[in-house]
């Protein structure tokens, strides 16, 4: 069964922000070596977080394509919140690479 275009795109997002997730804990890894402050260490663990939820999002689309292609209002939504943590998620790449 094929993915439908929200689910694609919704994986699409999620591939974008494990990218950008990652950059961002290098940043945070980097900063956390050199102030050795509890809330650099403190967004590390959040970055790494979502980099597994991320990650656990697109093996499943992958391998149950299915899990959302009986409503296409869940697939809505799926995009939806992907789309919403992909603004956030860029909203603090930019302010930490600045």
């Amino acid at each position: 069964m094929a993915m439908t275009t929200y689910v694609t795109a919704a994986s699409a997002l999620s591939a974008v922000n494990v990218v950008l997730l990652l950059a961002l804990v290098v940043v945070w890894l980097r900063n956390y070596r050199q102030f050795r402050t509890p809330l650099t260490l403190g967004l590390v663990a959040f970055g790494v977080v979502l980099v597994v939820e991320n990650l656990v999002a697109l093996a499943f689309y992958f391998s149950m394509g299915m899990l959302y292609a009986g409503s296409s209002t869940a697939q809505l939504a799926v995009l939806g919140m992907r789309g919403l943590q992909f603004l956030a998620v860029l909203a603090i790449t930019y302010v930490s690479m600045r």
